[in-house]
């Protein structure tokens, strides 16, 4: 008979929860680390923040990206970045702002036309103002804090408002790290980066919710067990299904950042980054933490037999 493949043996009794003073103790200083090199260093932010120039182009056959990434990087107008944009043929190019007023910014458009040459028809030439790119960045962060509220809200009318605090908590320092991260390596942190933090919030939190599920049900069926060993228990009864799932996960985004290219190599690291410390969360910060939250009588339910009932198999 076929047998499923297990990463994870059955039945395995690990104490997540027993070294969680030391995880806090980790987490804890890279929240600050990150926190400390966003001040320091700064973010290296990207023309959609900076304010830049956007040109939509159009060649007469397929454009080699490639090509045409060597022509303009050696024009020396800083920042040059080059995406297919719909057809083969579109391509979408920006380049950072150029010191000086409207007339640099104009010098700037000319040089590159003339670098690309003939057989390109220049569709659309915008120039974005650093006005337009500090309220994307007040957008962005306006993003990511209702997407946060969202969750709270979500997890409260799904178990209680001490889960909900939990992950949010769990979910902010997946944030604060990813942002740290970007801090410290100087890669680009653009609207595409901002839409990685929130992908990576909404992976966390279902991983999150999966391992909140069984420790609810646990809660129900061992009334009287300790919460460390109900903690412990939910941890290893979903810890194939978390392990499987982030390793698939990550064999994509790893394929994604190897032969992706250059257009989506920062959001592809944010999400391996993400998926990572997010799945490390869910286990070390978000449910041990339910240690210190007094959890509602409701959170275990009512009107099912105390005592214990055999452990269902792990998933």
């Amino acid at each position: 008979m076929f047998r499923p493949l297990r990463l994870i043996p059955a039945g395995t009794r690990i104490d997540f929860v027993g070294p969680r003073r030391l995880a806090f103790g980790l987490s804890g200083l890279l929240v600050l680390a990150s926190i400390v090199l966003v001040a320091v260093l700064g973010l290296n932010f990207g023309i959609d923040f900076r304010g830049g120039i956007l040109m939509e182009v159009r060649s007469e056959q397929a454009a080699d990206i490639g090509q045409m990434r060597t022509t303009l990087g050696g024009l020396g107008l800083g920042e040059v970045s080059l995406q297919e944009f719909g057809a083969e043929t579109d391509v979408l190019i920006r380049i950072q702002r150029q010191p000086g007023a409207e007339d640099e910014q104009i010098a700037a458009i000319a040089a590159v036309q003339e670098a690309l040459g003939p057989g390109f028809d220049y569709r659309r030439t915008e120039f974005v103002g650093p006005t337009v790119g500090q309220e994307l960045i007040e957008a962005g962060i306006l993003a990511v804090v209702l997407a946060m509220g969202g969750i709270l809200l979500y997890i409260w009318f799904r178990f209680e408002i001490q889960f909900g605090l939990c992950a949010v908590i769990a979910l902010t320092h997946d944030v604060v790290t990813t942002i740290g991260l970007f801090a410290l390596i100087q890669h680009e942190f653009n609207l595409a980066t901002v839409a990685a933090l929130l992908t990576i919030a909404g992976y966390s939190i279902n991983d999150t919710v999966v391992v909140f599920d069984r420790v609810r049900e646990n809660l129900r069926r061992y009334k009287k067990a300790p919460l460390v060993e109900i903690l412990n228990r939910s941890l290893n009864e979903t810890l194939s299904r978390t392990t499987i799932t982030g390793l698939t996960t990550l064999l994509a985004l790893v394929a994604l950042y190897a032969f992706g290219g250059a257009v989506i190599r920062d959001f592809s690291l944010a999400l391996i980054w993400g998926v990572v410390i997010g799945t490390y969360s869910s286990i070390y910060v978000a449910v041990p933490l339910l240690l210190y939250v007094k959890l509602r009588p409701a959170a275990a339910g009512e009107g099912d037999t105390g005592g214990k009932a055999a452990a269902d198999p792990a998933e």
